[in-house]
């Protein structure tokens, strides 16, 4: 029996039809054949649960939202969870659900690992139920708001009171504090300006001084032969100092103070020609005496030439009246004062 085309394109998309709702099904995580390993668990809020959100149990991803369901009254959530093979999980195992406000909600499975009876297939799970993400939000959200109008009535009670302190008179000081610190503010602006003018270095009073500078600066990179002529001078000179020989002149300084040190020595020892002379006080006595006598010889020569020169033709040599101590000038003759 021959097939007409319209009855192959007919069976081809009721058979493309039912891969289609079937495919459909297995990416939201349903099962035309109720196969598997299944677990239940009631929640007062589904959290925005879906099916096919995951199911993760210790962190790993062990299955997924079969279903969520509810009662006629929506009191109780009533989730179908369908994990990817008979994991043992323990009785007293807890169910929670997590919202996430960036992404889909999740299950997860805390293990309770007191316990060594394992669940079933299609057994209940055990439930805990948190606020989520932004249940806690609103939680923290409203004490802090109370508080916020608390502190609110506060500060309207302190405006109340500033405003009853302030009278006419302490607003008029406020308004007095106000221009004076714009004054102070002006006067601020005014020695900026001023500042900026004495630092410019065109126009300003550190102009002359920069330019003076300047110029000395310019001096030295024009005299940078004749400095590198004085350098090579002191160069020459200290290497001239360095090569006397200082040693050998000390050497001959210190034999000559020696030397004196030891004449000086023999000029205070009696033993010595010098120190008897020096420390002698009779040569010393004798040596007055000859003086004195050699002064009154000579005194006496002048008072008396005739006496020791006899060359007149008439007359006779003066004898007697020797002196014996030296004249003084007023009693000498004229002749010989002269």
């Amino acid at each position: 029996m021959k097939i007409s085309n319209e009855t192959k394109i007919g069976a081809l998309t009721i058979v493309a039809i039912v891969f289609l709702f079937l495919g459909f099904n297995f990416l939201k995580g349903k099962s035309l054949f109720k196969s598997g390993f299944y677990l239940y668990a009631k929640f007062p809020q589904a959290q925005g649960l879906v099916a096919s959100n995951p199911v993760f149990i210790n962190g790993y991803q062990a299955g997924s939202v079969s279903s969520v369901t509810a009662d006629e009254d929506l009191k109780n959530i009533l989730v179908e969870i369908k994990l990817n093979k008979a994991y043992q999980i323990p009785k007293g195992s807890v169910a929670n659900i997590s919202s996430n406000p960036l992404g889909s909600s999740s299950v997860s499975i805390t293990l309770d690992s007191t316990h060594t009876v394992y669940l079933k297939s299609k057994d209940t799970l055990e439930t805990s139920f948190s606020a989520g993400l932004f249940g806690q939000l609103s939680g923290q959200i409203k004490p802090l708001a109370e508080q916020a109008n608390a502190v609110m009535k506060h500060l309207d009670t302190l405006m109340a009171n500033v405003n009853n302190v302030l009278d006419s008179a302490s607003r008029a000081h406020l308004r007095e504090m106000t221009a004076n610190l714009s004054a102070v503010t002006g006067g601020l602006v005014q020695t900026t300006a001023a500042l900026n003018g004495a630092l410019d270095l065109r126009n300003g009073a550190l102009a002359s001084p920069v330019k003076n500078f300047d110029r000395f600066t310019e001096n030295l990179a024009n005299n940078n032969a004749n400095i590198d002529s004085i350098v090579m001078n002191l160069k020459s000179v200290t290497k001239g100092f360095s090569q006397l020989d200082l040693k050998g002149a000390t050497a001959r300084l210190q034999a000559t103070v020696d030397s004196l040190n030891a004449m000086i020595v023999q000029a205070k020892s009696s033993n010595s020609s010098v120190g008897a002379i020096i420390n002698n006080k009779e040569f010393y006595n004798n040596i007055n005496t000859t003086l004195n006598s050699l002064h009154i010889l000579l005194d006496d020569l002048r008072a008396h030439p005739k006496r020791y020169v006899g060359i007149s033709i008439f007359g006779k040599k003066d004898k007697g009246n020797y002196l014996t101590q030296p004249l003084v000038s007023d009693s000498l003759p004229s002749s010989i004062q002269k």
